[in-house]
């Protein structure tokens, strides 16, 4: 079934429920709908209590596998800003907002980064950059600030909140940046060699002097499926470059990248994030615990275990 069909017939089954569609919001405050983790994380350290915050993606999952759900559609409909990531990292929702009915302010919060990095490209859905763009800590910084503009100009009756709240969190993540900085610039450029599920973290690679050597699925979307060639080049760089570890991602199926550290003898029980927040409780259930968790995982896989990165970064 073709996905603008899907979403209509979602929206069909939302108006019909008499009792509504279970959005995040009782009407009492303003609301905000964010697509992914990282921008709802964003938004509600900038929104605080004074808002409530709709996040369409779930921690650990894939935002290319996205199917509309009617709460999502619900809200939509009701909010006063949409928050997209951008680089058609999740451009299914301008397709919400049309169907929705509604009127949010649309903001692409992506365009706001520093500088945009190439990324491997596949299929008609790929951006030509890399759209993982979060995994710089600056570009949050400029994140940060592309919403609570937005935020001021839409709910201006809670703009000194926004103000406050933006500038602390701003703080914190200048000084995740120059953690992670220390963390790095221990080990020699020499060690820093990446190997993940998929092809996600060019921004942090570019950001902390690390090189890229490849990943499982050579693209920016895991829809994306190796073929038996590129493993086989893939395998004999790995062996090459003398890489330790290949880091798996929370939300990528591991079987594939597991086989790749059989064949290469290197370690593959460290895990990243790269798509999308842990769940309550872990280690990346929050933006910046998701940064020191994959800060960490790198470095003891660069460190072949010898150390990693305080949690503290």
């Amino acid at each position: 079934m073709p996905r603008r069909l899907r979403i209509a017939l979602a929206l069909l089954v939302c108006v019909a429920l008499t009792s509504g569609c279970g959005s995040s919001s009782d009407g009492s405050k303003p609301l905000v709908v964010a697509t992914t983790t990282q921008l709802g994380d964003f938004a509600r350290n900038i929104a605080g209590s004074a808002v409530d915050v709709h996040q369409i993606l779930r921690p650990n999952t894939d935002p290319h596998e996205y199917e509309p759900r009617p709460d999502d559609i619900q809200a939509t409909s009701k909010a006063k800003v949409a928050l997209l990531s951008g680089d058609n990292l999740d451009n299914w929702m301008q397709k919400i907002v049309d169907q929705a009915g509604g009127h949010p302010s649309v903001v692409t919060v992506g365009d706001a980064v520093r500088e945009h990095v190439a990324g491997e490209s596949n299929g008609p859905e790929a951006s030509k950059f890399d759209a993982h763009w979060w995994h710089d800590p600056l570009n949050a910084v400029a994140a940060v600030e592309r919403i609570r503009a937005a935020l001021v100009a839409t709910i201006p009756e809670h703009k000194a909140t926004f103000n406050r709240n933006a500038a602390a969190y701003t703080s914190k993540l200048r000084r995740l940046d120059a953690g992670i900085r220390r963390c790095f610039d221990s080990v020699p450029r020499s060690e820093r060699k990446l190997v993940t599920s998929h092809d996600a973290f060019n921004y942090f690679a570019k950001r902390y002097g690390i090189e890229v050597v490849g990943a499982i699925v050579p693209s920016q979307t895991t829809e994306a499926q190796p073929s038996a060639g590129d493993v086989a080049r893939l395998v004999r760089q790995i062996k090459r470059e003398k890489v330790h570890a290949i880091f798996l991602e929370s939300s990528v199926n591991p079987k594939l990248a597991k086989a790749v550290a059989r064949q290469t003898d290197t370690v593959a029980d460290l895990t990243l994030y790269g798509d999308t927040l842990g769940p309550a409780g872990s280690r990346g259930a929050s933006y910046i615990g998701m940064e020191r968790a994959n800060a960490d995982a790198m470095m003891r896989g660069f460190t072949a275990g010898k150390r990693g990165c305080p949690a503290e970064v």
